[in-house]
């Protein structure tokens, strides 16, 4: 059985402090859910990944649907500004791992998996904002690469609750393990999850099912 992760995704200042360019609706009280949940993976010897957006000055890398927004804020959440500083109660300390984003996911086009994979990581819990942008898009790219994958509930958030409870519904209705920070908390140092590769690892070793026609 791999190890399980905690995965920080887009705490930074112009995603969660109030009145920034991006800010996500509630991002604050997240972030006192996350820190709790934060300390108790230091304290257990979690492996912790911050995951954040960084952007080139002129734009260049910055979404097509978000440029705009991008050249109104002017510098929001380019690499050396303050803007793009994760959250003091969130920020990094030695031993924990840094993973630079430009898209929703994660995943996408990052060494994320490469380093899951390396650490022996094969179970994701997943924390930040904004829940249908790139919590969804992660989620579903881990679901897609066979990590096992849990989303905190109130380690979450969106600009409505309306919005981040349907998409919770969603990630729930494909199979995501979705609880609350408390209930991960007490799980610990052993994180609830289903082992999913194992179990199906050892059915189809079990089973001899000759796997596909030899040729087509």
């Amino acid at each position: 059985m791999g190890k399980t992760a905690l995965l920080i995704i887009d705490m930074q200042n112009d995603f969660c402090l109030p009145g920034a360019p991006f800010e996500v609706y509630g991002a604050m009280n997240v972030a006192k859910k996350i820190k709790r949940v934060l300390k108790a993976c230091r304290e257990h010897g979690l492996p912790v990944v911050h995951v954040f957006r960084h952007y080139r000055a002129d734009g260049s890398d910055v979404e097509l649907t978000r440029y705009d927004g991008f050249m109104k804020a002017g510098t929001s959440l380019v690499r050396g500004t303050s803007s793009a500083e994760i959250l003091d109660d969130l920020k990094p300390i030695d031993g924990e791992y840094l993973v630079v984003k430009q898209r929703w996911s994660a995943f996408f086009q990052t060494e994320l998996d490469l380093l899951l994979r390396r650490l022996g990581i094969d179970h994701i819990v997943v924390t930040g904002v904004q829940t249908p942008n790139c919590i969804r898009g992660t989620v579903w790219d881990a679901n897609s690469l066979d990590y096992e994958v849990t989303v905190l509930a109130d380690g979450t958030g969106a600009k409505t609750d309306e919005v981040h409870n349907a998409n919770l519904l969603d990630m729930k209705n494909i199979g995501v393990q979705v609880m609350t920070s408390d209930e991960f908390i007490y799980r610990l140092p052993h994180p609830s999850r289903e082992n999913h590769v194992a179990k199906i690892r050892k059915k189809i070793e079990n089973q001899k099912t000759i796997p596909e026609p030899p040729s087509y």
